[in-house]
């Protein structure tokens, strides 16, 4: 479930790593290829041979990476079905745990323990699932289709590179079937630029090392932009007449400006600065402030659907209530969806894939037509939306 982080623009900054993408083609050839690009990057002869000694092809993976339907459910069902009550005591009892890895990665990096928590948690339940896919084997699977070649290709070089300095071993190392490692589910271009030695023990393992792990996780995400002592969420409650237009995380205006508009947090008070009025589900569902660092989330997975669901998990184990639902109005199948998204595409508006997944750029299409079409443009599509397309 771990995003698919920008791993070329981190290959272009380790050396040997980035090149010409070529996929595809006879798969002895394509490893071949890339054991010339691997002694070209500094590797010698032994370590490539290596590296790829016993590797093949995993037609799982390529099912897997076809088959991300989970991202199809609404913000309420895929929150109930990520966010427990045993997750959010397990959480509370590794907060307390590892309390001093915590307080050192916000220290150092500036990230709180609700967002560490909230990826560990997610990602691989704390640590306990952590995949088993051969992640040599997925890595140069993912890097020989032709779909994603430019993102998982430097990958297999700088997963070699980790394997020459002792930190991987290519042919036990298990993990997720894109390719990624450890109890936070990074990828090893990843773990070459923000791997941290978090318990000293001169390697960094971040599959057996809560310290590496968090620690790691938590410059990563400090590299992504995060801006310390700043919030990422909190639960609002918006007035009935809310121009809807104003919504989502294409507008922002200052706390000051949405409580002018009638706008409330539903405990405390807005937080000063800048934010967005996220209503996932419409303006009859939940509703949410967000702030800069809510955007930051999305280098680290590009579902708005996971990202909602991990910021408001990160709000809760920092102590938030549970959310008010509300009562949302009834949304859309994947096959409407994938209708809407098609009449969206003829209208001029870019949704990227027709997947039927209510992504950012979806959503913002259905705004545009809601406002043209005089209904309320809380980008919630319905169908009424639909049949008026």
């Amino acid at each position: 479930m771990r995003r698919l982080f920008l791993a070329t623009c981190l290959a272009l900054a380790v050396p040997g790593l980035a090149r010409a993408a070529d996929c595809g083609g006879d798969f002895g050839t394509f490893v071949a290829g890339l054991k010339a690009e691997m002694r070209a990057g500094g590797l010698s002869a032994a370590q490539a041979d290596a590296f790829f000694r016993g590797v093949r092809q995993d037609a799982r993976v390529l099912r897997a990476d076809r088959g991300q339907g989970v991202f199809r459910k609404d913000f309420l069902a895929f929150s109930a079905s990520v966010i427990s009550q045993n997750r959010l005591t397990n959480g509370a009892r590794m907060a307390t745990k590892y309390a001093t890895v915590f307080d050192r990665a916000e220290r150092s990096y500036g990230v709180p323990r609700g967002i560490l928590l909230a990826f560990w948690g997610l990602e691989t339940d704390f640590g306990a699932v952590q995949g088993d896919f051969s992640t040599r084997d997925a890595l140069v699977t993912l890097a020989h289709d032709c779909r994603r070649p430019d993102l998982f290709r430097p990958q297999v070089l700088a997963a070699a590179r980790l394997s020459a300095r002792g930190d991987f071993d290519p042919a036990r190392s298990r993990g997720a079937w894109a390719g990624e490692i450890g109890q936070v589910q990074m990828l090893p271009a990843d773990i070459l630029v923000n791997g941290v030695d978090g318990d000293g023990d001169g390697h960094v393992d971040l599959k057996g090392s809560v310290p590496d792990a968090l620690l790691s996780g938590a410059k990563m995400i400090a590299g992504m932009g995060w801006r310390a002592g700043e919030p990422w969420m909190q639960e609002i409650i918006v007035p009935a007449d809310l121009d809807w237009r104003q919504t989502g995380l294409n507008h922002a205006f200052s706390t000051a400006d949405w409580a002018r508009m009638g706008v409330r947090a539903r405990t405390g008070a807005l937080a000063p600065g800048q934010g967005s009025v996220l209503l996932p589900m419409g303006r009859k569902g939940p509703a949410f402030m967000v702030y800069p660092n809510f955007q930051v989330l999305f280098e680290w997975n590009k579902s708005f659907v996971y990202v909602t669901s991990a910021a408001y998990f990160a709000t809760r184990l920092e102590g938030a209530p549970r959310l008010d639902p509300r009562t949302p109005e009834p949304g859309l199948s994947a096959e409407q969806m994938k209708a809407l998204q098609a009449r969206l595409t003829a209208r001029g508006h870019d949704v990227g894939k027709i997947d039927g997944i209510l992504g950012e750029k979806t959503r913002e299409a259905v705004q545009a037509e809601q406002a043209r079409l005089g209904l309320p443009a809380d980008a919630w599509p319905t169908a009424a939306l639909l049949n008026r397309l």
